[in-house]
């Protein structure tokens, strides 16, 4: 009783120390998809771009990353430890043999040859045993969400490193597009100059422009070679070695991918359900409160029962015929003084689970943060796209015009110059807001917990309706 009155209070979130979980989200012009639709596009939401290459990047990516298959050693350490932990509460059962020759001065010498078998088994009287093998299984649980997490995030890095690749492609397509324009623009004010029309100095300005526009191409392919590069990392390749297979044409490069129409968005509370980093700060919170109950355990008393039956003889043939000796043995041990000790390690497990609690709030106000931007992020990027578009369509038509005009002395020539700068621009610019846009759905799947089933970690601590961890049992 004595032990118990000195037992530590385990820590309990009061109201407001953990964030609620909003009904709603503030974007309110995400489409809203059904259970079964979300559940179904979240696991492979890579797929609805409609794109092979990257369909095939992500799951070369997921098999062969370092970083997935070191996630994969953790969590096959977490199930060894586990099963440490529940034989504890086995008992153990262990032969002994020994063979042994002695001397004492003056006489001869004598053998000593003994097998046995002892046996012990430690009665979980407090639960602490049980307590460790509770702590075991919620770290479990927090490896495998720690999979799917670094698994979700592979998947993520793979998509944005391919659209980043697409994207610039695309740009370096456009300004060669645009740099043979210019060029063309080039040589006829260089006949207008030799006819007279022009001086010298609109000659160089249209050079100037031709330079600037080719010196802006090797900064793209040298955007497109660091992408190329670091897909290949991603898929544990070398780099260099996806080169050949991800090139495109000079004029003609595959387009950004686009990601189908419809969203799988999900409601907060499902989204933190899905969410591999949430269910892993559950775990952990299931597991510091596991410890906690073992550090309390151990200041109440234990009950270990012992037990040995062997054979003795002076040689191994009489052995056969040797009395068995055996024996039991009950011991009790009773904590009197540590010097506090033990009451120490109890405030040092109730302090970790107060900042597993903590690092589980951090991680629901972490999703829903990343879930409102990519939402936010998403709309104005629609909008973005369908601006920079008919910017580009219009830029591209007043350049064909004052090349036009220009060519039949109707117009100045920094009125070619202009256009022609505004319409690289544009279409650059549609180009980038494009990838963008792929960028940000990419943003709002993983937000959402997408590439990886919840279904395939089992819940230990279920969500509450306020989006807390709710008590184990």
């Amino acid at each position: 009783m004595l032990l118990a009155g000195c037992a530590v209070q385990p820590y309990a979130p009061a109201a407001g120390d953990l964030p609620a979980v909003p009904p709603a989200w503030t974007e309110a012009s995400a489409p809203l998809a059904g259970a079964e639709d979300r559940a179904e596009r979240l696991t492979g939401w890579w797929r609805h771009f409609g794109d092979a290459e990257l369909t095939a990047l992500v799951e070369l990516a997921l098999a062969r990353n370092t970083d997935v298959r070191s996630a994969q050693a953790a969590l096959r350490q977490a199930r060894a430890q586990r099963a440490v932990s529940a034989a504890g509460l086995q008992p153990t059962l262990d032969f002994t043999g020994a063979a042994q020759r002695g001397r004492t001065d003056g006489q001869p010498a004598s053998n000593q040859f003994s097998v046995g078998v002892d046996a012990a088994w430690e009665l979980d009287l407090a639960g602490g045993l049980r307590a460790g093998q509770a702590a075991a299984e919620a770290d479990v649980g927090a490896s495998a969400a720690s999979l799917d997490d670094t698994r979700v995030s592979i998947a993520a890095e793979v998509a944005l490193a391919y659209i980043d690749l697409r994207g610039n492609q695309r740009r370096l397509a456009v300004a060669r597009a645009n740099l043979a324009n210019q060029e063309e623009i080039l040589q006829i004010t260089r006949w207008r100059e030799q006819a007279g029309l022009v001086t010298v100095l609109e000659v160089e300005q249209a050079r100037g422009t031709v330079e600037e526009t080719r010196a802006s191409l090797s900064g793209l392919e040298s955007a497109v070679v660091q992408a190329l590069n670091g897909l290949a990392v991603l898929c544990a390749q070398t780099p260099g070695s996806l080169h050949a297979r991800l090139g495109a044409p000079r004029d003609a490069p595959p387009a950004v991918p686009r990601p189908a129409a419809a969203l799988a968005v999900s409601l907060p509370a499902d989204t933190l359900r899905q969410r591999p980093d949430v269910r892993a700060a559950e775990h952990r919170v299931a597991a510091a409160r596991a410890r906690l109950d073992e550090a309390q355990a151990a200041r109440y008393p234990s009950l270990r029962l012992t037990g040995s039956l062997g054979l003795s003889a002076l040689t191994l043939g009489a052995l056969d015929g040797a009395g068995v000796a055996s024996s039991v043995l009950a011991s009790v041990g009773l904590p009197l003084f540590d010097g506090g000790a033990r009451a120490a390690q109890a405030e040092i497990r109730d302090a970790e689970l107060e900042q597993a609690y903590h690092a589980y709030g951090a991680a629901v106000l972490k999703a829903l943060r990343e879930a409102e931007n990519a939402l936010t992020a998403l709309r104005t990027a629609r909008d973005a796209l369908v601006s920079r578009e008919l910017a580009a369509e219009a830029a591209a038509t007043a350049d064909t015009l004052a090349g036009q005009r220009y060519a039949s002395g109707l117009v100045d020539f920094q009125v070619v110059l202009d256009t022609q700068r505004t319409r690289l621009s544009a279409e650059d610019g549609v180009v980038s807001a494009a990838a963008q846009l792929a960028a940000n759905h990419v943003q709002l799947y993983k937000a959402l917990g997408g590439g990886w089933p919840a279904q395939a970690t089992p819940e230990s601590a279920p969500l509450s309706s306020t989006g807390t961890p709710s008590p184990a049992p």
